[in-house]
């Protein structure tokens, strides 16, 4: 597998203060983005996601259970207008611009290089539209359920994801947000936007069936795959020296956990799938020392934790920095963690993986 030395044509942290213009673009992405996450820092707003396969105004919230809204008109307080230009642009709601542009708050956003344009994919029994980026593994897919367990809808990435989330989009659903666990597997699931523990063996949702290079199989669940709805998709395959989602176990000591990952981590995702407690969310441009800080919660629309410092960034990993079970609960000992991780530089040399890695 090749290595991709430059992550951060695929993946980047671009932070930014809010000056309440309308329409404003957001840049210094380095590259055209296809997925944006926002979310503001100093106060208590929605997380916010748009993509291009979605299209310009169509906002969907990893902390709710909702469906696609438009930000101009749907919501007081506007969100993401599009994905463009080296950025994206800030809409103003009915109200106002706080989920995304508010003078005085502080914002995050996250962005993904996809494959730009969707195209119709008929690997599955579902035709889906896809935008898929083969080299950083990575893509975005919408879809029309159809009821059927076992159907199957095309990815585009040409081998098969190890983390696979879907939302149904349509206006009026109350559907959870699904991530497959363990990664790699059909067998059960985790909820983006709960604090649930993760589920046994379910064939509901992903028919029991690991994903292949070509698609990724859903159940009956209407969480996946309804009739009467559209689905949105966000694929992952890990990529060597860009992206790794795995597990790791706790110890419950301030000398924590080592989780080797291939490369310095950009962000890192965590959650406790043994038990029910938020996800957390880090990355090196809120947290540029170790230990790093602060922290998000994708779960929660709760304003950045400052004193959320849990982990180290290493060249080749993260290591985790806090003992027990406080908020939130990263390294509790015997419990179970899942995590998925985006590099700012690849480990260079050939180093052998510690024998403490999981």
């Amino acid at each position: 597998m090749a290595q991709i030395n430059k992550p951060n044509t695929y993946f980047n942290t671009v932070l930014y203060s809010g000056d309440n213009t309308n329409n404003r673009t957001i840049t210094g992405v380095g590259f055209d983005p296809d997925m944006v996450w926002v979310k503001s820092r100093s106060n208590a707003k929605a997380h916010l996601i748009a993509d291009i396969v979605r299209g310009a105004n169509k906002n969907i919230v990893p902390n709710e259970t909702g469906g696609e809204f438009n930000p101009t008109s749907d919501v007081g307080s506007g969100g993401i207008g599009q994905v463009t230009t080296d950025g994206f642009t800030c809409v103003q709601g009915t109200v106002d611009l706080t989920n995304t542009n508010a003078s005085g708050y502080t914002y995050a956003s996250w962005s993904w290089k996809g494959g730009g344009t969707a195209s119709s994919n008929t690997d599955g029994s579902i035709t889906s539209s896809v935008s898929a980026n083969t080299t950083s593994g990575f893509s975005i897919v919408k879809y029309n359920g159809n009821g059927t367990g076992g159907a199957t809808v095309g990815h585009g990435l040409g081998v098969a994801p190890k983390a696979v989330i879907v939302k149904a989009i349509t206006a009026g659903n109350t559907q959870n947000w699904f991530l497959n666990y363990p990664f790699g597997t059909g067998t059960g699931y985790l909820m983006l936007n709960l604090t649930n523990a993760g589920s046994g063996a379910n064939n509901t949702v992903w028919n029991s069936t690991a994903p292949t290079s070509s698609y990724v199989t859903i159940g009956t669940s209407n969480g996946v795959n309804s009739a009467s709805y559209e689905y949105i998709m966000y694929c992952f395959a890990e990529k060597k020296g860009f992206s790794k989602f795995g597990s790791y176990v706790g110890n419950g000591s301030a000398d924590g956990t080592f989780v080797y990952t291939g490369f310095k981590p950009a962000m890192v995702i965590i959650k406790n799938a043994s038990s029910v407690t938020d996800w957390a969310l880090k990355d090196n441009k809120r947290g540029t020392y170790n230990v790093v800080g602060p922290i998000l919660y994708p779960n929660g629309s709760y304003a950045e934790d400052a004193s959320g410092a849990l982990l180290d960034f290493t060249s080749n990993g993260f290591k985790l920095r806090i003992s027990g079970v406080s908020a939130p609960n990263v390294n509790e000992s015997g419990s179970t963690f899942i995590y998925m991780a985006f590099a700012e530089n690849p480990l260079v040399g050939t180093n052998n993986i510690p024998t403490t890695a999981r």
